[in-house]
This record gives structure tokens, sequence and C-alpha cells, in this order.
């Protein structure tokens, strides 16, 4: 059975493999259902999802409204 993480409230959300090959390329996916790449490896999508996750992080409550109304229905 799957928990909630540190911070996480409520239901458990589904979880699924956040990176995906595609054509050759790497993407990775966002909570709101968002493809971002192409990467040219796996390692390097890697390490755009974290700088990602930095930047969402630090961004204003603005922007991660913003990002919201992209979530996947």
């Amino acid at each position: 059975m799957s928990e909630n993480r540190a911070g996480e409230h409520g239901s458990v959300p589904k979880r699924t493999g956040r990176f995906l090959e595609k054509d050759g390329y790497w993407y990775y996916t966002t909570r709101e259902g968002v493809d971002i790449g192409p990467f040219d490896s796996r390692e390097d999508a890697e390490i755009g999802v974290g700088e990602f996750i930095d930047f969402i992080c630090a961004a204003e409550p603005k922007v991660r409204e913003a990002l919201e109304s992209y979530r996947a229905a």
C-alpha cells in the first residue's frame, strides 16, 4: 500500500514512472501530466527534472498556480 510523501495530505495520488523514451529521446512527466524534453539521455532527463523541481520550489505562488492550470484531467 502506498503512503503519502512528506508534505502531502489527503488520499495518496496514483504513482507512475516519471521518465519515458520516445523516438530515441528521453522525457520526464510532471504531476500535471506535461511531458518535458527532449533530452539526449535518461541521465540528462534526470538532471532536468531536478532543475524543474528546484525551479518550482523557488517559484512565486502565481507561477505554481499557472502550472496547476495545465494539470491533465
